[in-house]
C-alpha cells in the first residue's frame, strides 16, 4: 500500500524560464497500443513515463507485444499485428486510467481472447457501461459489477461485426474504443458524434497507415474505419501534454511578474480550449510557431502575467476541448475580477472523482464564493487571490491535487493537499518543474482536516 504524501504550496515569486512538460498522456497511451497492433517496430520518443502510461505498457506486454525502454528516452515496441493479440495470463491492472481501460476494452472486444480488467479504488468506481453497450453490439461479452464497473471480464470475438453507433454523449474514449474494435471487425464501423471530441485516435491511425473516413452528416460527423486494417510500425515523437501545461499556464497567469515558455506542446484544436479560454479572460498567451508532427499541431507557448484576469461565461460548446482543465480553470476564476460561469459539466462528476463537487468544496474551504448546480459552476471573483489556508482532500485525483497546489502559489495563506501521490499518474515531475520555475511546493506533515 502506497503511503500518502501530503504537500503544501506557499505564495511564490514570479514564475520564469523555459521548460518542456511531460509527453501528452492521451497520445502516449495510443502510441503504445497502436505500436503493439502494428506490424514491425515502432519507436516512441517523448513518451509520458507516468503510472497511467506504464500500466498501459504492462497491459500491452501481457497481450503479446514486446516493449523495451532504451533508457535514453526512446521506447521500442515490437508489434504483433491486428488480430494476433494473445490471451493474457494475468489480470490487467489499469491503475487510475479510464482512458487506457476503455480503449483496451475496444481492442480486446474484436480479438478471440478472455481478459479481466481492474484498477485502483478510484477507477473501479468509474462507469464502463458506455463502452460495453456498443462493444456488445459488435459481439463481445462482459461480466462485471452493477453499472458495468471494474473488476470487469471481457470475452472477445474474432468474428466482430462492424456497426454504426451514434454517441449519446460526447466521449473520445467511447468513440476510440468502437473504432479500435472496428479494426478487426467485419465490414465498416462508423461512429457518429454530434459534438467534436478529441481526434488523437483518428490522427494516429492515419500516421500508422490506416485510412479513416470522416464525413459530415446531419447534426455532426461520421467517422469510419474498415475491418482487416494493417498498422505499420513507425516513429512517434509525443508532444507535450496541453492538460499538464495548463497548470503552469494558469500559474503564470495569476502569479505577478511571471513569464514562462512551454516547449513543444500539442495544440490540437480539440484539446486547447483552456488556452483559448484564458485568452478570453485577458491572459497574454502566444503560440510561437505551429508545426505538424504525426498529425498533431505542436508549438511553443509563451505565457506572461499582465494583471488580474476577467470573469467570463465559458461557451458550453468548448467544454469537450477542455474537460480535464476545468479544475485548474476554476483556480484562475477564483482570482479573476468578476463572475465566471461554467456549464455543461456533467462529465466532471464521473472522472477520477466527482470533480465538480471536489472543486466546489475545496474553493469554499479557501474562502471563495460560488454556486454549484448539477452540471454548472459559478465563481464570484473580486480580482484578488482567495484566503487559502485549507487542507484539501484530493480523493486520489491528480488534477484536483495539482490545481489546488497552483492556487496555493498566490493565496494569502498556504494550501495543503492530503496526498500528492496521484500526481505521478500524469505529471511525475510536477513539483520539481514548478519549483525550478520559482514555485514553493514542498512536503508537509499531514494535518487533521
Amino acid at each position: 500500500m502506497t503511503l500518502a504524501t501530503p504537500l503544501i504550496s506557499r505564495k511564490s515569486g514570479p514564475l520564469t524560464g523555459t521548460t518542456r512538460i511531460p509527453g501528452d498522456k492521451s497520445i502516449s497511451h495510443r502510441a503504445l497500443m497502436f505500436g503493439a497492433l502494428a506490424e514491425g517496430e515502432t519507436m516512441i520518443s517523448g513518451l509520458l513515463e507516468g503510472e497511467d502510461v506504464m500500466n498501459t505498457a504492462s497491459a500491452m506486454r501481457a497481450l503479446g507485444a514486446k516493449i523495451v525502454d532504451d533508457s535514453d528516452g526512446l521506447w521500442r515496441v515490437e508489434g504483433i499485428g491486428v488480430g494476433h493479440l494473445k490471451e493474457p495470463s494475468e489480470i490487467l491492472d489499469m491503475g487510475n486510467s479510464g482512458t487506457s481501460t476503455r480503449l483496451l476494452l475496444g481492442i480486446c472486444a474484436s480479438h478471440e481472447l478472455n481478459a479481466i480488467f481492474t484498477g485502483d479504488k478510484s477507477l473501479i468506481k468509474r462507469p464502463m457501461k458506455r463502452v460495453m453497450e456498443p462493444l456488445s453490439q459488435m459481439g463481445a461479452h462482459f461480466l462485471g459489477r452493477d453499472g458495468g464497473r471494474l473488476p470487469l471480464a471481457i470475452k472477445g470475438t474474432g468474428r466482430a461485426k462492424g456497426i454504426e453507433y451514434t454517441l449519446p454523449v460526447a466521449s473520445a474514449q467511447v468513440k476510440s474504443a468502437i473504432l479500435l474494435a472496428g479494426l478487426n471487425a467485419q465490414g465498416t464501423t462508423t461512429v457518429i458524434e454530434g459534438h467534436a471530441t478529441r481526434d488523437h485516435s483518428e490522427n494516429m491511425l492515419r500516421h500508422f497507415g490506416v485510412p479513416v473516413d470522416i464525413t459530415k452528416v446531419p447534426g455532426g460527423e461520421a467517422i469510419s474505419v474498415t475491418g482487416g486494417a494493417r498498422l505499420l510500425g513507425c516513429a512517434v515523437d509525443v508532444p507535450g501534454d496541453p492538460s499538464s501545461g495548463a497548470f503552469l499556464a494558469v500559474a503564470a497567469c495569476i502569479v505577478p511578474g511571471s513569464n514562462i515558455r512551454l516547449q513543444r506542446v500539442c495544440v490540437n484544436p480539440r484539446r486547447d480550449g483552456i488556452y483559448t479560454t484564458l485568452k478570453d479572460m485577458g491572459a497574454d498567451i502566444t503560440y510561437v510557431k505551429v508545426e505538424t508532427d504525426a498529425g498533431e499541431p505542436v508549438t511553443d507557448i509563451i505565457i506572461r502575467y499582465k494583471g488580474a484576469l476577467t470573469g467570463i461565461d465559458v461557451p458550453p460548446e468548448r467544454v469537450p476541448s477542455m474537460i480535464d482543465e476545468f479544475p485548474v480553470l476554476a483556480m484562475a476564476a477564483a482570482c479573476a475580477q468578476g463572475i465566471t460561469r461554467m456549464t455543461n459539466l456533467a462529465e466532471l462528476r464521473v472522472k477520477e472523482s466527482d470533480r465538480l463537487q471536489m472543486i466546489a468544496d475545496g474553493l469554499v474551504a479557501c474562502g471563495v464564493k460560488l454556486e454549484m448546480g448539477e452540471d454548472s459552476l459559478i465563481i464570484y471573483g473580486n480580482g484578488q487571490p482567495p484566503q487559502g489556508g485549507a487542507l484539501i482532500e484530493t480523493a486520489l485525483d491528480h488534477r484536483i491535487a495539482m490545481s489546488f497546489l497552483v492556487l496555493g502559489m498566490v493565496s494569502a495563506e498556504p494550501i495543503q493537499i492530503d496526498d500528492g501521490t496521484p500526481i505521478r499518474t500524469s505529471f511525475p515531475n510536477f513539483v520539481r518543474l514548478v519549483n525550478e520555475c520559482g514555485g514553493m511546493i514542498e512536503a508537509a506533515a499531514l494535518q487533521a482536516a
